[in-house]
């Protein structure tokens, strides 16, 4: 069964992305459309516009939107491999994505190199969390890594120190000049002294006239469909000089009308309330799709850590409940993921499963990545062609953590669509 694609949107050419600390694309995923999720991640009555057609399984295929990465970029190898192998498939040339840092991209940009493409509509990006993070040491600014995520002997503050980084992608931002920014970041950050304000405004004077960066949002993905507790927080800017009147008049008010409001309204109700809202969606609607890793011929759901349970004083060592949602996929790897399920003798209730023979164990990337609401054909364990010694191009542990890096696809999605609805009330013809 097929179900037409519309768009509020009269856009009639694809609008260019630069994207900046990719990771594996799953913000780059879900701002293009076109994959599939949970048809009860997508609230068909708030909006039936996404849903491309349905697939078996109960799941459905998102629309594609006008949105074109043309650039994307991250430090961590796997990342780009994970990418470059996925977005092939969508048509990326391998060279949309460059292993190198941010700061070493603008440097070569400023001696004379054509690093970032002339015809950019959107620069979106996470820039590194693991300074705002609750569960980091929380430096902020002051971080004891550089820009190559390498611990500085020194430990003076520098530019290019990974807590610096925004600032750089603001300088990409200079150098781009989209119509619309988006910047991404760990909840966390909000609750960090001034350091929301401050980054707020920092992004405020880029260019030569400057973004109205309208004041940050933490979006819960739960509410957009995602079974998982995660939040973040996300700025977004707009260029002042490409604004209509009105726009401009409108997005300078302290309450924002909701037609020029940016940011996407929730479609579900996991922790807010709402007639036109779903219930969140359950992680055993996903469990049901996917065979157990001893009966799977997919690599990223066969293999999954064996780290041993080492008791609940220990982060990553709860057993997920299938009637809710995930705690927060996290970047680790081995002791950090949390069981799928735990034997009775560590304290496990899944009776059924457990009386039906089936063993402790942790959860597997594929499971971590459709918690993510990354699709079920996007490939994370990757091996190498010719094998040897370094047989992966992206190993299991290595999945794990490009996994839990990401922006969740659904929630990008949702902001994306929101966008192109607004982009025609925003900017001048």
């Amino acid at each position: 069964m097929t179900k037409p694609t519309r768009s509020t949107s009269k856009l009639t050419r694809d609008l260019h992305v630069v994207s900046l600390f990719s990771g594996c694309g799953g913000m780059d995923l879900g701002f293009e459309g076109d994959f599939s999720v949970l048809k009860s991640s997508i609230n068909e009555n708030q909006e039936p516009q996404f849903i491309q057609r349905y697939l078996k399984d109960d799941f459905v295929q998102l629309r594609k939107t006008r949105f074109k990465t043309v650039f994307a970029n991250d430090i961590l190898k796997e990342a780009r491999n994970a990418w470059v192998h996925h977005f092939a498939k969508r048509g990326h040339p391998s060279n949309t994505y460059r292993h190198d840092s941010i700061v070493d991209l603008v440097k070569q940009h400023l001696n004379g190199e054509q690093v970032f493409p002339k015809k950019v509509d959107v620069v979106i990006g996470g820039f590194p969390c693991q300074d705002f993070s609750l569960a980091g040491k929380r430096n902020g600014f002051k971080s004891h890594k550089n820009h190559k995520g390498e611990i500085m002997t020194d430990h003076k503050a520098s530019a290019e120190s990974r807590g610096q980084l925004y600032m750089w992608m603001k300088q990409v931002i200079e150098i781009t000049q989209p119509n619309i920014f988006i910047a991404e970041n760990v909840k966390g950050l909000v609750n960090l002294a001034n350091v929301k304000d401050i980054i707020q405004k920092d992004f405020a004077t880029a260019g030569n006239d400057g973004y109205i960066v309208l004041n940050p949002q933490v979006l819960h993905a739960a509410n957009y469909g995602v079974p998982q507790s995660r939040e973040r927080v996300f700025f977004i800017g707009i260029k002042k000089s490409a604004l209509t009147p009105k726009a401009l008049k409108e997005l300078g008010k302290e309450k924002i009308s909701n037609s020029f409001n940016p940011y996407p309204k929730p479609s579900h109700s996991y922790n807010i309330e709402g007639e036109d809202l779903k219930k969140p969606v359950q992680l055993q609607e996903l469990f049901k799709t996917i065979q157990e890793p001893s009966l799977s011929d997919d690599l990223s759901q066969k293999s999954y850590s064996k780290a041993k349970f080492m008791g609940v004083h220990c982060q990553g060592q709860i057993e997920i409940k299938p009637m809710g949602i995930s705690p927060t996929i996290r970047a680790e790897h081995h002791g950090n993921i949390e069981f799928r399920r735990l034997s009775k003798l560590n304290e496990g209730v899944q009776w059924q499963e457990l009386d039906r023979g089936l063993k402790e164990r942790r959860l597997t990337p594929r499971e971590c990545a459709l918690i993510q609401t990354f699709p079920m054909d996007y490939e994370f364990v990757i091996p190498k062609e010719n094998g040897g010694r370094n047989r992966y191009l992206v190993s299991p542990s290595m999945a794990y953590k490009v996994i839990g890096n990401a922006v969740p696809p659904l929630l990008a999605f949702h902001l994306a669509n929101r966008l192109e609805q607004v982009w025609d009330l925003y900017f001048q013809k």
